[in-house]
């Protein structure tokens, strides 16, 4: 680990950082955000790649941030090239949070198609954040890398694809129609959920991935008189139960309608 340059005190932080005990790392981590050291940002960038703690890596993430970016993204910039699918992932989160425009030229064809699915992921998110919102032509060719992408992985990883192209907004859509019409049933599930989840966010991607699913498996025509009869029977359960609301039956299924008995003529 470089500490090259560093007092003792940046010694002591930096062997810390590799300590054992997950609380010794956070706290040197924190220490290192609140007193930022110029000199520690290659112990800092090393441990992203290998900290096996989210929070940890979250405070050496703040850490980094509290370093000059004129400084930090050069080294930042080299990490997305690394063989650790940690470390680019992290690198990628950090070019996000610095949030230099320039910096989006730096996510590659070959991030965006990232065969580890945590790197992918942060890639279509980083790269729909920092893209400009009036680059249209730059929106454009972004989409058409990432519609490459449905249907791929989990529902984590397909939620986060179709959220990046949603940021995109009307450019996706003509894409997104193609993408529907896809003789895999996966990729054209994933597509019309993506456009359902653009036009109504608040669908939700659950819902919105079940009736893709029963759009693609029915076909359109089907799968709207499908959603018709169980919206009828639904609308038919209501007021069945709104005109028995008031009436009260009796278990044993006894005529009501007459007088009441007199107290002397019931069963014992």
């Amino acid at each position: 680990m470089e500490t090259t340059g560093t007092t003792p005190q940046h010694t002591r932080m930096a062997e810390a950082l590799s300590a054992e005990e997950r609380s010794a790392r956070l706290r040197a981590a924190l220490a290192l955000g609140a007193n930022p050291a110029p000199a520690l940002l290659e112990t800092l960038v090393e441990r992203c790649a290998v900290e096996p703690d989210f929070f940890v890596r979250d405070m050496l993430a703040w850490a980094l941030l509290r370093l000059p970016a004129e400084r930090t993204l050069p080294r930042i910039r080299r990490e997305l090239g690394s063989e650790r699918p940690q470390a680019r992932s992290q690198a990628l989160h950090l070019l996000s949070k610095i949030g230099e425009e320039g910096t989006r030229a730096w996510i590659t064809r070959d991030l965006l198609h990232d065969a580890n699915d945590q790197v992918a992921r942060t890639a279509w998110r980083v790269a729909a954040v920092l893209v400009p919102e009036d680059a249209e032509e730059e929106k454009e060719h972004l989409a058409g890398e990432l519609v490459q992408e449905l249907g791929r992985g989990g529902r984590g990883d397909r939620l986060s694809l179709s959220r990046a192209l949603a940021d995109l907004g009307e450019v996706v859509a003509p894409l997104l129609e193609e993408a529907a019409a896809d003789p895999d049933p996966v990729v054209a599930a994933h597509a019309r959920a993506t456009e359902r989840l653009r036009q109504d966010p608040e669908s939700g991607f659950d819902a919105a991935v079940e009736e893709a699913e029963r759009v693609v498996a029915l076909g359109p025509e089907r799968a709207a008189a499908a959603a018709a009869a169980v919206a009828s029977v639904d609308s038919g359960r209501t007021e069945v139960q709104a005109a028995g609301a008031g009436t009260a039956v009796p278990a044993d299924g006894a005529d009501t309608t007459g007088p009441a008995a007199a107290p002397g003529d019931q069963e014992c």
